[in-house]
């Protein structure tokens, strides 16, 4: 069976029900085996990475969400000067991207948000890898203006490309429990949309292990999978674990079990073929050994060095916020793999 289903990833056959069956009756290992010679098939043995570091500009937030534990950690907003600071540390280590992100208040409009980006663009010659849907829409909102005209405004300051986070499951009515002052799953796909449409790619994710069920993570894929068809404008896939601690969410639900994320990881190279090559293992959320092991489950890329991730390590990840080069390379070597740096758009460097 397994040979068949091979053949219809790449013939770009799998459906829904197909890819259900195969998380809920198949020899796990069987899968993993699969979506492994997938991997090889539509990539090779390449690791790539990026040399980046993330950049929480406030945990002040005006959404709420449920799953949430940086919100108000520690109430603080990053200066400019502050955030540029920030990104001269990680040009010292030769950082290629910036991830640039954080919690949504009502100051947030479209005037904060471009004046910060021309301003890093005007001092740093750095990929710039800002924002979510989340917040294009509440910007969008706040400043009275289409979601359109935010992101053409926001891409003529400098945002070179757009995360792909605030996805959680693409299910409203999982959304309705886990985030329900969050955009709506066709807003979300309507911001992603209009920014490929304008040249802006995004990365796609899934937040996996709260309250939704395999069908709901399918669902979420499929749809993803429909607007890279339509687009081409996801430069990968990455699947984020819950972690439960310092939540609302994580007193009323258990986390993924290491069975889960490696099935994820797998069923997602399944389903997207050569659709959509990249698969990242987040290696802040399931650590250095599971990641190697993910790695041989159908992915192909570990994310960046991050240098800090203060989101991840709130809600309870013990696997640190910065990973060197040297470590990156060693831990792809480790498995028999190739590491290769890349850009933020998947260019070899």
């Amino acid at each position: 069976m397994l040979d068949e289903i091979y053949n219809k990833s790449l013939d770009n056959d799998i459906t829904p029900d197909i890819a259900l069956e195969l998380v809920n009756s198949t020899n796990q290992f069987e899968l993993f085996d699969t979506a492994d010679n997938l991997r090889k098939n539509i990539v090779g043995d390449t690791v790539t990475y990026v040399v980046n570091k993330a950049i929480d500009i406030t945990d002040q937030c005006m959404i709420g969400c449920k799953f949430c534990s940086f919100r108000n950690h520690e109430n603080y907003e990053m200066t400019q000067d502050e955030i540029l600071d920030s990104i001269k540390q990680a040009k010292s280590v030769g950082a290629t991207e910036i991830c640039l992100f954080g919690g949504i208040t009502k100051d947030m409009d479209i005037n904060y948000y471009c004046d910060l980006i021309k301003t890093i663009k005007d001092n740093y010659d750095i990929c710039l890898h800002a924002l979510s849907p989340s917040e294009v829409y509440q910007t969008a909102l706040n400043s009275g203006i289409s979601t359109m005209d935010a992101l053409k405004l926001l891409k003529d300051a400098g945002m070179d490309t757009m995360t792909g986070a605030s996805a959680e499951i693409l299910v409203d009515s999982i959304r309705e429990q886990i985030c329900p002052k969050k955009l709506s799953t066709n807003e979300w796909s309507k911001v992603i949309k209009e920014a490929h449409q304008l040249g802006i790619p995004t990365t796609s994710t899934i937040m996996y292990g709260s309250i939704e069920s395999w069908e709901d993570r399918i669902k979420h894929m499929f749809i993803l999978k429909e607007i890279q068809e339509e687009t081409h404008g996801f430069t990968e896939f990455v699947p984020l674990t819950f972690l439960g601690a310092n939540n609302e969410l994580g007193k009323i639900t258990n986390e993924a079990s290491g069975i889960e994320d490696l099935k994820l990881h797998a069923i997602s190279r399944i389903i997207f073929g050569e659709v959509l090559p990249n698969i990242q293992v987040s290696w802040v959320k399931l650590g250095l050994k599971m990641t190697q092991v993910a790695l041989s489950c159908g992915a192909n890329d570990i994310g960046g060095t991050m240098i800090e991730d203060k989101i991840s390590t709130a809600a309870g990840a013990n696997y640190g916020d910065y990973l060197p080069v040297e470590k990156i390379k060693q831990l792809i070597l480790d498995i028999g793999r190739i590491p290769q740096q890349r850009s933020t758009k998947y260019e070899l460097l």
